[in-house]
């Protein structure tokens, strides 16, 4: 249990390195540039949008795709979880942890709408 752990934890900081990275590169992109890459006070909300900027290299959208791998992160690390569970054949947890993934799929979805 004390590998997984392990594993789990490793996960997780590498995706706090890694978004923070991407955004860090938005930033120095901003200032670079001067500008967002969006007119006004507009940013990208849609992923659609942030993808569609980030081939573009618009700084707004790097730092929105930056944030987006940020919320990834936690989610990640309850389906690694999910799939430990399931290997170790423990099936209480394999149930709870289930329910959380189902609770934050449901949150993203209300959340957009």
């Amino acid at each position: 249990m004390y590998q997984v752990e392990a594993v789990v934890g490793g996960l997780l900081r590498i995706g706090v390195i890694v978004s923070a990275a991407i955004i860090i590169l938005g930033l120095i992109l901003y200032i670079a540039t001067g500008s967002s890459g969006y007119p006004g006070t507009t940013y990208p909300t849609t992923l659609a949008s942030i993808f569609s900027g980030l081939v573009k290299l618009k700084p707004f959208a790097v730092i929105m795709f930056g944030l987006f791998c940020l919320i990834l992160t936690p989610v990640f690390r309850v389906v690694v979880s999910l799939f430990t569970f399931l290997k170790e054949k423990d099936y209480l947890y394999v149930g709870i942890t289930g329910i959380v993934l189902v609770i934050l799929v449901i949150s993203f979805l209300i959340g957009k709408g």
